[in-house]
């Protein structure tokens, strides 16, 4: 193919997969877009992103800078949310290419009257685009130009400033050239700052043995705020299945008055569109939605696309269950692991497209009772392209929902699931224990393509996981996981009360709760108020409070000679937020150190540094770079505002 631009654009970034995806933000943030753009020869050459919603008709431009050796950098900020598309464009700047000769040689001494009169073709595509005071300006160069007389005049206007800035209002853009166009989706706020709180809503009953209801769980609203969290995330809320259902401590032999596992979903009382009818009614999940929205709180959902073996879906719908040679379903494995009260939906079956349309439908019912969030169980036994279609049809009809996938799978099958579209993924952080491995995965999160598209919620424990660092764990330990979280990522969550309540009595030889509440209905005294219910409210409330904290990605991590104490810097983007952590590792002992400070990264870096603690209020004046610290398991950490 002929083509006659003279600049070639490269290595466009953020760019995922060579467009194949997009990348993501939240409102209000910046994307920061960079790419080589060079031209034959030594001309002076401009570059340029433009950008635009996907509602708008008319493209933005924003100027990119030259950083070195050809490679050029320009931000936009995102508004409104949806997509955004974005590319670059380049040319060789004729007019400031000139503007460029003429000073040189004059600098060298050389007569330029041919050269002004070259100039006069630039002067009147300026005069083309501009009015008033501008236009009678070069129109007045115009004639300087043309008159011997007027030299003089002439190379002074034709190096000065205010041409040279007409040029760069106005540029020609001769022969330009343009990238691919990509996209950056944006989502709302909580994409990026989630506080989660999970509870078995079946356990909320104020009375031993009794089966908890939406009612019950209003109850416990002013506990999950007065916690700090902003999300109540209730496991599933459907009809369980009786055929196949396990008993307590996972037994396959249910006996009477055991209340199954929620993710068996569907029963003769129905399926994925119904609700357990001892929870109560669908009016009865409105005004629990209702009420929570009162205390600020929103609601975050379970997808879980299975089915117990009594779901309604295997009568009316077989073909979307695949049955082996015996006529029997399959149910649910993942070797050693069986569940024996849950078949998969098939996927491959010939009717897949009246499958998928039933679980987008399944879907927008809950999205239509408020539900926003969803958290999505075992995304990566499902295809990677239901996943895309699915999420896009909803956030085509409502695009405040989020997903968070619940996969704790492979690295490249979690990311794919992130690029696919879910808002926020479950991480590798429960089992993160060492500073080290904390560090090097806080790096890859942070500081790889992965910060362009994959948003971490940190979880120190779920039902399905009690980690061997918290099994019989103390106080200390829960405060330490917790801090950890809570100041790495800008989303977080936690499954209680067994965690406040440090209920972490393991099942034999495994990591998971003996008990454990997704096999029976237990009862909590939910009044309990403890040392780590207090705190983690403080810690709660000094996120809502702190920019630094609502997002992951702006985290420098600081040197600190003792490998028990972890020490990072974090900040928003305005700078104007900026903090320091310090968290020990030791849940046994105390532990001391020297910190170095990033003063290469704060205004007046040669101190003195104002060092506030916003958990005890405490203030200390380090005077240098380097600082001595020391944390005790009675409380683990520091959270510094800099001063």
């Amino acid at each position: 193919m002929i083509r006659q631009e003279r600049v070639v654009i490269n290595d466009l970034r953020p760019r995922l997969e060579c467009g194949a995806f997009y990348i993501k933000r939240v409102v209000g943030e910046q994307v920061v877009v960079s790419a080589d753009v060079l031209p034959d020869g030594h001309d002076v050459m401009q570059a340029e992103v433009l950008y635009k919603h996907a509602s708008d008709r008319k493209w933005n431009e924003v100027r990119m800078q030259e950083l070195n050796n050809d490679r050029w950098e320009a931000s936009f900020q995102v508004s409104t949310q949806g997509f955004y598309q974005y590319k670059v464009r380049g040319w060789v700047d004729y007019a400031l290419n000139w503007q460029h000769g003429i000073k040189a040689k004059l600098a060298d001494g050389q007569h330029v009257r041919s050269e002004l009169l070259d100039g006069i073709q630039y002067l009147k595509y300026l005069k083309s685009k501009v009015s008033g005071a501008d236009k009678s300006y070069v129109t007045g160069l115009i004639g300087f130009f043309e008159s011997e007389e007027s030299y003089e005049q002439a190379i002074k206007e034709a190096t000065s400033k205010e041409l040279h800035d007409l040029f760069m209002r106005f540029p020609q853009r001769l022969l330009a050239n343009t990238s691919q166009t990509l996209e950056v989706y944006t989502d709302r706020l909580k994409a990026n700052f989630s506080t989660w709180y999970e509870f078995f809503p079946r356990s909320a009953a104020p009375v031993p043995g009794a089966h908890g209801t939406f009612k019950d769980c209003e109850g416990l609203l002013p506990r999950i705020v007065e916690m700090g969290f902003d999300t109540v995330y209730l496991p599933p809320i459907h009809p369980i299945g009786e055929v196949n259902r396990k008993g307590r401590n996972n037994t396959t032999e249910a006996e009477e008055g055991d209340s199954g596992v929620p993710w068996a979903i569907g029963s003769r009382h129905g399926g994925h569109r119904s609700i357990h009818p001892e929870l109560g009614s669908e009016d009865d999940f409105r005004s629990f939605i209702a009420r929570a929205a009162d205390y600020g709180l929103e609601i975050a959902m379970d997808l879980a696309f299975q089915a117990a073996p009594d779901h309604p879906y295997i009568g009316e719908h077989p073909q979307w269950f695949r049955k082996r040679p015996d006529g029997t379903i399959q149910y649910a494995e993942n070797p050693p692991k069986k569940y024996q009260d849950i078949v998969n939906f098939w996927f491959e079956s010939s009717d897949y497209k009246a499958l998928w349309k039933e679980l987008l439908e399944v879907t927008l019912k809950w999205v239509g009772f408020g539900v926003e969030i969803f958290r999505v169980d075992n995304p990566h036994t499902k295809p990677y392209f239901f996943w895309h279609w699915l999420i896009a049809e909803v956030k085509k009809k409502n695009p405040n929902v989020l997903f968070l996938a619940e996969a704790f799978s492979r690295p490249r099958v979690m990311r794919q699931l992130a690029k696919q579209g879910f808002s926020q993924s479950y991480t590798y952080f429960t089992w993160r224990e060492h500073k080290a491995e904390l560090i090097e995965y806080m790096v890859e999160l942070t500081q790889s393509e992965m910060r362009e598209y994959y948003r971490p919620n940190f979880w120190p424990n779920t039902p399905d996981i009690n980690p061997f660092h918290l099994q019989g764990a103390g106080e200390a330990m829960h405060l330490i996981r917790y801090a950890l979280a809570a100041t790495l990522s800008g989303n977080i969550g936690i499954y209680g009360p067994v965690f406040e309540y440090m209920d972490s009595q393991p099942y034999p030889s495994k990591e998971e709760y003996l008990n454990s509440e997704k096999y029976e209905i237990r009862h909590w005294d939910w009044e309990i108020r403890n040392k780590l219910t207090h705190i983690i409210g403080k810690i709660n409330a000094i996120r809502k409070a702190h920019p630094a904290l609502q997002q992951t990605n702006n985290i420098r991590f600081c040197a600190l000679e003792n490998d028990q104490l972890l020490a990072f810097y974090k900040w928003d983007d305005s700078h104007s937020d900026r903090l320091l952590i310090i968290i020990t590792l030791d849940a046994a002992n105390g532990q001391q150190g020297h910190v170095q400070l990033p003063v290469d990264q704060w205004p007046g870096k040669n101190g003195p540094y104002e060092m506030h603690d916003l958990i005890t209020h405490t203030t200390y004046h380090w005077e240098s770079e380097w600082n001595f610290v020391s944390l005790s398991p009675d409380l683990p950490f520091h959270i510094f505002q800099i001063k």
